[in-house]
């Protein structure tokens, strides 16, 4: 099963927000975006949560995915 990234905190750094202002900004809870933001790789993730977080980042979802592993 493939695994992948989600470039959370590399887009928080670029506008200069925390987690927990992305978790504000996107509705997605603090707890899961921290959980995804520290992970270096998810097998499972909440479809919704990303297109929330894309939509905050103002990315395209394949932005902001990066697989890991095939």
């Amino acid at each position: 099963m493939g695994m992948i990234r989600l470039k959370i905190r590399e887009y928080a750094s670029q506008r200069g927000w925390t987690l927990k202002e992305v978790s504000d900004r996107s509705g997605v809870v603090y707890s899961t975006l921290r959980t995804y933001a520290r992970s270096p790789g998810l097998a499972t993730v909440d479809f919704t949560a990303i297109q929330k977080l894309a939509k905050t980042f103002d990315v395209m979802i394949e932005e902001l995915v990066e697989v890991v592993q095939e």
